[in-house]
Parts: C-alpha cells; structure tokens; sequence
C-alpha cells in the first residue's frame, strides 16, 4: 500500500504521551507540513502558535477545560500532559477561514503521525479566543483581533498502543448514478 494512505489510514488520536519533548526536528517536519494544507484561493488565513513551555500549556489546559459543556473535574487535563501544544487560528475576514483551519489541523495531526510523534485534535478554540482573554492573548502575541480560534494540536511521542479504529459505517460513501 501507498506509504501516504497507509499513514492516513493508521493514524488515530493519541491521549496519552511520554514525559519528553518531541524533537525539534520533528516539530520543524510538523509545522512546515501544516504550511502546505490546502486553503481557500491559496491564501493562507491561518496561523499556527506553537507552545512548549510547561507552565504555559499547564494555565492553558485549565483554560480549556473551563470551556467544557458539562462540569468535569478539576485535575482532568484536556491537553493529555503533552509536552508541545498547537493553536491554530485563522483570518475570520476570509471567507473559508473555518475550513483553512480545519485543513492545517487535519495535516498536522497527519503529519505527526508520519513521523511517529502521536497528536490529538482538541476542540474549544473558538471559545477561548472569542473571549476577551483570548483577545488579550492575541494582543499579547502580537496576532490582530480578527483571528479566531479554530482547534489545538497536541503533540507527543505515544505512550500507548494506538487504538483500533471503529468500523466504518455502511452508508459512508453514497453513489449518485
């Protein structure tokens, strides 16, 4: 089989990683892949921010978890105790900006797989930064207003067995004659 379809076949959401940081060559991989997703008339709307430091994506989890529907407790890390954390925002001023940044989380995640770093795609972005914490951070790193948040990359090298994937459903794919 294809080396890309097995690697977009195989990878599955990883919630539990070692206690090392990934390489920085593997980070370098990731990212520059996440640059080449494909984006509405090719322009780009998205950014990707990139944390590593401890404490930070520590006040950044809490953040998260504060922004789940339903009460959970409060040790519950929604980061999984990765040691890198990607935020991906995009331009809300481009038309296609929720689905340019679904395609760099998409690749992302893709691209860590291919390198053997585990990931996982959290969801609350878009509440964090409609907040006025999450404008007060955008100001803070220097990224304008307009940008939303669109999901988080957690980065990592597997502590765990990758699961099995779920059988796909009969009615996935749909012919139209």
């Amino acid at each position: 089989m294809n080396q890309t379809i097995n690697d977009l076949k195989t990878r599955r959401s990883i919630r539990k990683f070692k206690d090392e940081q990934i390489s920085d060559e593997d980070l370098k991989i990731i990212l520059e892949t996440g640059t080449y997703a494909p984006t509405g008339r090719g322009a780009q709307s998205p950014k990707i921010v990139v944390i590593q430091d401890e404490e930070t994506i520590k006040e950044l989890s809490a953040w998260n978890r504060s922004f789940f529907p339903v009460e959970v407790p409060d040790d519950l890390d929604p980061f999984y105790g990765a040691k890198t954390l990607l935020i991906v925002l995009a331009d809300s001023e481009m038309p296609t900006w929720v689905e340019d940044g679904a395609s760099v989380l998409t690749v992302l995640v893709n691209a860590a797989h291919a390198v053997g770093v585990g990931s996982c795609w959290i969801h609350r972005a878009r509440d964090e930064f409609a907040s006025p914490k999450g404008k007060e951070l955008l100001k803070e790193w220097g990224i304008p207003e307009r940008y939303e948040g669109i999901g988080h990359v957690v980065l990592g090298y597997p502590d765990m067995e990758a699961p099995e994937p779920l059988p796909r459903k009969e009615d996935y794919i749909h012919f139209v004659d």
